[in-house]
């Protein structure tokens, strides 16, 4: 059956049909074409006419005109709109007019430096030029790093090599630094929190040792569509850029559904697994050999899937059906195979985290079904994006769970296909991270007065690290004196430096992935079944000090799932409004202590809990940021809740706007905790924190700050749809952790909070 005939069978089939929230044809758009602008190298222009491109996208030719005239530009258009033509045709007329001209491009993993560059190379060799291309990564030979170095037009890398192998090093990069013309930064929307505060120190390196070889170079940035890309790519760059959105790709026609699983507890609100249907769905489309990307959003997940579709098509793996895993912690070689097994069309169903959801060519795939909300809207397209990426009928699926903002989407899904409400949001001055690149900032070149004098935050930083010997300061200049190599020990993924790795004891202790420090006793506690490739393997040791967690393979039909006790504590507070009422919203520094207690078995398939176990594990302390509402001391007279209803009613509504608060700040849900506390040590009041799940914190805590009274709105509108009497995971959490006056506590909470204003 071709896709087609699919999509007309389940529009005719009443028992899916009944769980369709919303579906959305999307027409095929036509393109919107512009010529050459003026001053392209003629050779160029004849290469793109051979390769059948007569004209631009209205969006390239805007774009490359705009960077012709000099400004530093963000491109922000959907997947497979042409993104990577605005920088290759700038790029390679200015190498064409200067030979000594250089560039470097920057792409989020090595598979998409990989990838792009594959792309440039066939177009160079076209051209017949001699613009020499490389990649500079980690796993670039050690006999092709001094010829990269010297005589590299165009150098592909990533910003953890930059900022490790490449900026530490500038003095071998002279040919470089001295000549360059343009920094690429691809997947703008990717560098967010963590990874995004990290990046824009590093670019703040790198203009520092620009301007130390008089460069000036021009950033060329792409971006998917979110609320505020032409901020966060001034954020990231530390200038204003012009930002070009006007999509000017044509693209075939889209289906896209939102499936909502059907209740199997109308009194709990409990929908079947989104799990089991979305192998369930996957399959019907994969036994055609349509091919077929599934997205889950934890790692786990993606094994727990793997393992499913495995058993449901055994029997028809020798039809030339073939299905495989993809995420984060499979090694290099595993993951090129799976890309090029995709692209060649000999793997017919790919099983991933949001590893794929980026520009890698994996071929023209037919279906994306998205296991529940990925954590932000550019995801969702994204991961969308990767089916139909050339012409032709596609679809998506996403898949809902029982999560607030999963049904939040099902009710109001112009969330999804209006207009973003979602903004990138970075903090470069998050402190533990702008140490940690001050420090390889002054291993690269000594600190100026005038540099330290502009920013007083760093002078400060400084002046602490020459308390500590890391630096000297000599003649108002700051020096590096420690011995350590600093970038090293700076990782850009995670605020925390320190990662556990996984040895596996069953093959002479090889290595088989890492987590980090943060997510180890969740993952790696002893007992723990960490799943690997639908392998399965259980902890034996978690070894503290050594950052090692030692496991053995295993074959058990169940995993496991850890909970966590919190406690919060105010350090700071930074900024405040007081309402009416002299209830208060804040948002300041914490400190946040927590403790794995206890691990859960879960079954496959039914997922019903068959046994548990408790942990002694070390406390974990973390420094970040959090937004809190105080209320007045007497709120549950004035709402009329008493006792335990009231307590019941702040902790629900602290679990609603923690789920909620991440379709207004583009993050992981991961990201942001919250609790309540019914008499606060610091506020000494009825008190809900939303935390970042961060150490330091980069931003998202003020941000739910600008934003609460539209969060506020959002999250009781929702609460007022749901049908659930008195609570259920679509809204304030089941009724048996919140009470029977959970749900309706906590609208009157909200109500009052609406009212008195903030």
């Amino acid at each position: 059956m071709t896709l087609d005939q699919i999509l007309d069978s389940l529009q005719a089939d009443s028992e899916f049909r009944e769980n369709i929230a919303h579906w959305r044809t999307i027409p095929a758009r036509a393109p919107k074409f512009a010529d050459f602008p003026q001053g392209i190298d003629r050779r160029l222009i004849n290469t793109f006419i051979q390769r059948g491109i007569t004209k631009l996208y209205s969006h390239q030719a805007e774009a490359v005109a705009s960077i012709g005239n000099g400004n530093d530009v963000v491109i922000v258009t959907p997947t497979a709109s042409g993104k990577t033509l605005c920088y290759n045709l700038p790029v390679l007329n200015t190498i064409l007019k200067d030979p000594n001209a250089r560039a470097l491009y920057l792409f989020p993993t090595k598979a998409l430096s990989q990838d792009q560059l594959a792309e440039l190379y066939d177009l160079i060799q076209q051209l017949d030029v001699d613009i020499k291309t490389y990649t500079f990564d980690g796993d670039t030979p050690q006999t092709a790093r001094r010829a990269i170095r010297s005589a590299g037009h165009i150098v592909v890398t990533n910003p953890d090599m930059l900022h490790a192998g490449i900026l530490p090093h500038h003095t071998k990069w002279i040919k470089l630094f001295e000549n360059l013309k343009y920094v690429v930064i691809d997947e703008t929307h990717h560098y967010r929190g963590v990874f995004g505060s990290h990046l824009a120190n590093v670019i703040k390196r790198l203009k520092r040792i620009c301007e130390f070889y008089g460069s000036h170079p021009q950033f060329i940035c792409c971006s998917a569509t979110i609320a505020n890309p032409g901020e966060l790519a001034s954020r990231i760059i530390g200038r204003k850029v012009v930002t070009i959105d006007n999509n000017g790709a044509p693209s075939g026609e889209r289906h896209f559904v939102i499936y909502n699983p059907p209740v199997v507890n109308k009194q709990l609100g409990i929908r079947k697994s989104s799990l089991n249907e979305s192998a369930r769905v996957a399959a019907m489309f994969l036994r055609q050999k349509v091919q077929t990307i599934v997205f889950a959003h934890y790692r786990l997940y993606v094994e727990v899937l793997l393992t499913y579709l495995q058993r449901e098509l055994k029997g028809d793996f020798g039809e030339g059906i073939n299905i495989a895993g993809y995420r984060g912690g499979y090694l290099p070689n595993e993951r090129r195979r799976i890309e090029q097994g995709l692209r060649a069309g000999s793997i017919t169903g790919v099983v991933s985290t949001n590893a794929l959801e980026l520009g890698i060519d994996v071929g023209s795939l037919d279906v994306s079904i998205i296991v529940g909300y990925p954590g932000t809207i550019a995801s969702l397209w994204q991961q969308a994006g990767r089916a139909g990426r050339r012409s032709g009928t596609s679809l998506t699926i996403l898949i809902a769970n029982s999560t607030a903002i999963n049904q939040f989407l099902c009710a109001e899904p112009r969330y999804i296909f209006e207009r973003s409400p979602e903004s990138g949001v970075i903090d470069p001055d998050n402190l533990i991270i702008k140490t940690s690149h001050l420090k390889c900032a002054a291993f690269e070149l000594p600190f100026d007065k005038k540099e330290y004098q502009d920013d007083v935050g760093a002078g400060k930083i400084l002046d602490y690290l020459t308390e500590q010997k890391v630096v000297r300061k000599t003649n108002e200049r700051y020096h590096w004196s420690s011995e350590i190599y600093p970038a090293q020990e700076v990782s850009l993924r995670s605020a925390s430096p320190d990662n556990f790795v996984i040895l596996n004891e069953s093959r002479n202790a090889q290595v088989i992935g890492e987590v980090d420090w943060f997510s180890a006793p969740v993952f790696l506690h002893p007992e723990a079944i960490y799943l690997h490739g639908a392998q399965q393997y259980q902890v034996t040791q978690l070894d503290w000090q050594g950052k090692k967690a030692y496991v053995k393979e295993v074959e058990v039909d169940y995993y496991t799932d850890a909970e966590t006790k919190t406690d919060l504590k105010v350090l700071a507070v930074h900024d405040e409004t007081a309402t009416l009422d002299e209830a208060r919203l804040q948002v300041g520094e914490v400190s946040v202590t927590s403790v794995t207690v206890l691990f859960k078995k879960i079954k496959f398939q039914t997922h019903e809990n068959i046994g548990s176990g408790e942990l002694k594990l070390p406390e974990l302390e973390m420094h970040t940021e959090a937004f809190w509402y105080s209320f007045p001391g007497d709120i549950a007279f004035k709402v009329k809740l008493e006792g335990s209803a009231f307590g019941g009613a702040l902790r629900g509504l602290a679990n609603i706007l923690g789920q909620m608060a991440p379709l207004w700040v583009m993050c992981d849900s991961r990201d942001l905790r919250s609790i309540s506390q019914v008499r606060a040590p610091f506020t000494e009041r009825p008190t809900l924190y939303i935390y970042e799940n961060i150490p330091g914190g980069v931003g998202l805590a003020r941000k739910i700050y600008s934003e609460a009274d539209r969060l506020f709105e959002t999250t009781i509108d929702h609460m007022r749809k749901c049908p659930c009497q008195s609570g259920c995971p679509v809204c304030v959490g089941p009724s048996l952790e919140v009470g029977e006056l959970g749900k309706s506590g906590a609208i009157k909470l909200l109500e009052y909070m609406l009212a008195v204003g903030g």
